[in-house]
């Protein structure tokens, strides 16, 4: 008999853990009805019955939210399309960064052609030696 009281107080322990970690980890949006602070007092005086109202009426559920096995499983949860967790791991995310990194690099090289003609340019005139075949005037 002793054993079974043991474990049931270590379950409400680990109860009142996870709900106040809970409580203390979600966002502002996610509490309902009260206060965290009144919430944590509530889970800390109170731990089974405050726990058990924590998980049932203080936090609210996101409707994308995973729940049960899905957090286990995340392609159990029954939903066609999983958003991206993390930005790289957003085909769109990666192919505007490409796009970007292209738009630069084109950029780039542009400019090198631009400053490499004008440095000719000004050598030739420096040498005096004729225009290139592209910039002689039309007669």
């Amino acid at each position: 008999m002793a054993r079974l009281f043991i474990l049931l107080f270590l379950a409400q322990v680990v109860l009142a853990a996870c709900a106040l970690i809970s409580c203390l980890s979600a966002e502002e949006d996610q509490i309902r009805t009260l206060p965290r602070i009144v919430w944590a007092l509530i889970i800390l005086f109170f731990p089974l019955v405050g726990s058990i109202a924590w998980f049932v009426a203080g936090r609210q559920r996101t409707p994308g939210a995973a729940t049960g096995i899905s957090k286990i499983w995340p392609g159990v949860s029954g939903t066609a399309q999983r958003q991206p967790l993390a930005p790289d791991d957003d085909p769109e995310f990666l192919r505007s960064v490409q796009d970007r990194a292209k738009k630069q690099d084109e950029d780039l090289f542009r400019r090198w052609e631009e400053d490499l003609r004008r440095r000719e340019d000004d050598l030739r005139r420096r040498d005096g030696d004729p225009p290139r075949e592209d910039e002689r005037p039309e007669v």
